[in-house]
């Protein structure tokens, strides 16, 4: 899966690592920044993600800042995108078999590393359940009123 990853400063070390490890599984990782540890703005980086999924070259994205809360939302300003900051493992699960999210923010002051790796791996392997769920996604993506 080709996926897109993100962060701010707060969430440069665990994209690093996060990134690595998608990479370790066979994942394609399109790395948009932050490169360091210095103050950025973290729309910027919601925005160059939520591009790549939404205009297809990328499958998944991966957003990280310090809660997970400001990515989410200027990930979700794109049409197409549905972001979800999820810092458990049943809310990944749910974004994807529920609402088909296609890009996952996480809190890197609220989630330990070895938490978020679980959270992301569940995110990725859980599939959209379709059926009833369909027609609300639709409705979400503004193809039904």
């Amino acid at each position: 899966m080709r996926i897109a990853v993100g962060a701010d400063h707060a969430g440069f070390e665990l994209k690093q690592r996060l990134a690595a490890r998608l990479a370790a599984s066979g994942h394609a990782v399109l790395d948009l920044g932050t490169t360091s540890d210095e103050s950025v703005d973290y729309p910027d980086y919601a925005a160059a993600v939520a591009a790549e999924v939404a205009s297809g070259r990328a499958e998944r994205g991966l957003l990280v800042c310090g809660s997970g809360v400001g990515m989410a939302i200027g990930a979700n300003r794109v049409r197409g995108v549905r972001a979800v900051a999820a810092n458990d493992l049943e809310t990944a699960r749910l974004a994807r078999a529920h609402n088909d999210a296609n890009v996952l923010a996480l809190g890197a002051r609220l989630v330990a590393p070895t938490l978020a790796e679980e959270i992301l791996d569940t995110f990725l392997a859980a599939p959209f359940d379709g059926g009833r769920h369909q027609r609300r996604v639709g409705k979400l993506d503004g193809e039904q009123r």
